[in-house]
């Protein structure tokens, strides 16, 4: 397979060939690449903007990331913030710093992941820029997207007796990141071994390629549920649950029988000697939605009983969140999944403009 350098296309040519084969699927993307800036029209509702970034060597290694998976889960998780206050993502908008030792065929493996992404969530890439970087490969993804105001879902609307439920099972996406850093140093100690990664798929595939729960907004608005806060669960479900105490000014009270971890992810914990429940609490990566519920609304919830469970409820006492154990111990829930800058980090990930 031939390399081409990145300089033998230059900016404006590296630009026009990654973002050659990008469809536009939403009528707002009135114009897209090509211009000074995207033109984008929205009618009546509210527009959701929210900006991840991604850098290697902090957010992912390229030891066992394939360039394809990083480019769909770099555009996913922007999605996810759009899912998490109850709206649709529309476009998203690439900033790329990319050193000299990736190749034009390498980025367009990048941008594949992203094609995909956006043919199947239906998301129109609408423009970006391409950069040097001195420092590996740093992936930033603005993401636009629409909601009717009456249906915004904030961190901040959760009430004392409201339930608190999740989307899916939690702590895969960590256990999938402890399978590849024990291969990677495998391979570092031997380069001639083999990864062994059969029979791992489910949490590699968490890990490596998430999904957002589209799927999950969607039922709560076919059953009539608007959930009275919500959040992804990007940094661990501890830290997302203080997230909505703080917003809300309300405590909760979590049961750890209750959260639901996926039978390969538990395997693991335990080969691992971790506690199961940890790799949910302070794993993150997940992507799943943390979201309280009126009481009224329990027996909507429990038609997507497959899909959602319900654990926990929220309380009177501001700021104090507890975990039950199945032996009734309560433990204080803190914050110890991935922090970014090594600091709590309170703000919400996106805001709403009109």
């Amino acid at each position: 397979m031939e390399y081409t350098e990145l300089d033998e296309l230059g900016e404006f040519g590296l630009i026009e060939r990654l973002t050659a084969d990008f469809p536009l699927h939403n009528v707002s993307s009135l114009k897209g690449v090509g211009d000074d800036a995207a033109v984008i029209g929205h009618e009546g509702g509210k527009t959701l903007v929210s900006v991840d970034m991604l850098a290697e060597g902090v957010h992912f290694d390229m030891t066992y990331t394939p360039l394809k998976h990083l480019g769909y889960k770099a555009a996913v998780v922007n999605f996810s913030d759009i899912y998490a206050m109850n709206g649709t993502p529309t476009q998203i908008v690439i900033g790329l710093g990319v050193s000299s030792r990736y190749s034009v065929e390498a980025l367009e493996e990048l941008y594949a992941g992203i094609r995909l992404a956006c043919e199947r969530y239906g998301v129109d890439m609408v423009g970006g820029d391409v950069t040097g970087s001195k420092s590996g490969l740093v992936i930033s993804i603005t993401v636009i997207g629409t909601v009717n105001e009456a249906d915004i879902v904030y961190r901040s609307g959760a009430k004392p007796n409201d339930l608190l439920c999740v989307s899916g099972d939690l702590g895969g996406a960590y256990a999938g990141l402890l399978v590849l850093e024990r291969e990677k140093a495998e391979y570092v100690a031997n380069p001639s071994m083999q990864p062994k990664l059969e029979g791992f798929e489910y949490v590699l595939e968490r890990q490596l390629k998430p999904e957002a729960r589209k799927d999950i907004v969607a039922m709560l608005k076919d059953l009539g549920v608007k959930p009275t806060s919500m959040i992804d669960i990007s940094d661990g479900l501890a830290s997302e649950i203080l997230h909505l105490c703080k917003a809300s000014g309300v405590g909760c009270q979590l049961y750890e029988d209750k959260i639901p971890l996926d039978p390969s992810t538990v395997k693991l914990a335990k080969e691992f000697q971790i506690v199961p429940s940890v790799t949910a609490l302070s794993g993150g990566e997940d992507y799943e939605l943390l979201f309280t519920i009126d009481q009224k609304d329990y027996e909507q919830i429990q038609k997507m009983a497959s899909d959602v469970t319900v654990i926990g409820y929220m309380t009177a006492d501001k700021g104090i969140a507890e975990m039950v154990t199945p032996d009734q111990h309560v433990i204080p829930i803190k914050a110890q999944g991935w922090n970014h800058l090594r600091k709590e980090n309170s703000s919400d990930d996106s805001c709403v403009t009109k």
